[in-house]
């Protein structure tokens, strides 16, 4: 492919997308990042600009970093956002004003880390990290399993959040399943030794996410966009794997999107890595085909440097040629950016007017400091 070719072509990432539910000006995703600048859990002034920066630069979607439930065990530091309380939620009501005065999108990214939680981690020392076996990650023993009146109340957590997110006026939400936190947790069969109708097979492992996105369905109504984000991978345990082939992959998401998804966001740490076997389909390639539904790519996008590794990640566009193809032949709809977005606020608009030298590279120092 010319130079020229792959110049022009990025002008697929700015076509508008819209679905039903969901209308957004281009194709560009903010991808949620954990950042920690929320003292108390209260999102400020920073964080509000933070994300205005990003849609004044012109990102279609903005989705936040995780922003925690009304659980005690659902955080496991101090600085990360809640999605509860009334100062909390003022805080990301202002998020909501400047985002939107600066004609941006956004959503909130509902989370609950599970037993990715240590025993006596702040914000609440005396709360027990918990899980559905109460197995963490690496399938050790650590608390007794939910009980299914405790399973409720997380199911009710979420259903409120959602509420929440509507009522102040966001776009949509933003379901935190993937990674090895608490609704991964469910879908996995190292954390998810469950005999009763929370456990079983792949599809019988969907049962707590489902009756959450009902939940949230519930205290929304039917024209609130719900986005799921879900991965393969588990942090620290990159191989692992819900679905081996296609099949299996189609038995795992036809509960969710069932249940209510309208988008799914497919958490890959390089989005152009084929998900199985004798197909150059990515995850969210797969998951549209076999759903029907939108698709989220991400992963690595405009780096030169892959997920994982420890060095910088110097920006490079033409890392791109291979998504926009992708992207021009229907294969998933939307694009998550993560690092390069996040050392970056005008990414988007220098991809757009074509001012690529002047991108800034990702260093790992990056994280510290809300650009």
């Amino acid at each position: 492919m010319s130079d020229a070719r792959n110049e022009n072509s990025v002008e697929a990432l700015f076509k508008p997308f819209t679905t039903g539910k969901l209308q957004v000006a281009n194709r560009i995703v903010m991808a949620p990042m954990t950042r920690g600048f929320s003292p108390n859990g209260v999102p400020g002034e920073d964080v509000a600009a933070y994300y205005r920066r990003r849609a004044e630069n012109g990102v279609g979607l903005i989705v936040t970093e995780g922003t925690v439930i009304n659980h005690p065990a659902a955080a496991a530091s101090p600085n990360w956002p809640h999605f509860h309380g009334e100062e909390a939620l003022g805080g990301w009501s202002n998020v909501v004003k400047e985002v939107h005065e600066a004609g941006g999108k956004i959503i909130p990214q509902l989370w609950h880390v599970g037993l990715t939680r240590k025993p006596g981690d702040l914000p609440n020392l005396e709360a027990s990290p918990i899980g559905p076996s109460g197995l963490n990650l690496s399938g050790e023993k650590i608390t007794e399993p939910l009980t299914e009146n405790e399973i409720g109340d997380v199911i009710a957590a979420y259903g409120q959040a959602a509420a929440d997110a509507a009522r102040i006026g966001f776009d949509g939400i933003e379901l935190h399943g993937a990674h090895g936190y608490l609704i991964d947790q469910f879908f996995w069969d190292v954390t998810n030794q469950r005999s009763d109708r929370y456990g079983g097979d792949l599809a019988a492992r969907t049962r707590f996410a489902v009756e959450v996105i009902q939940s949230c369905r519930r205290a929304v109504g039917p024209d609130f966009p719900i986005v799921l984000r879900f991965s393969q991978w588990k942090a620290g345990y990159y191989e692992a794997k819900l679905a081996e082939s296609p099949q299996q992959l189609e038995q795992f998401l036809t509960p969710l999107a069932d249940a209510g998804v309208d988008v799914f966001h497919c958490s890959t740490r390089r989005y152009w890595e084929p998900e199985f076997q004798d197909s150059d389909l990515n995850l969210a390639g797969w998951t549209k085909k076999l759903t029907g539904k939108p698709t989220i790519t991400v992963g690595s996008v405009g780096l030169d440097n892959e997920f994982g590794s420890s060095r910088g990640y110097n920006a490079h566009p033409a890392a791109l040629n291979s998504l926009i193809e992708r992207l021009e032949n229907g294969e998933f709809d939307l694009v998550a950016v993560g690092r390069a977005v996040l050392a970056d606020p005008a990414w988007t608009a220098k991809i757009r007017g074509k001012r690529t030298d002047e991108l800034l590279s990702f260093e790992p120092s990056s994280t510290q400091t809300l650009y």
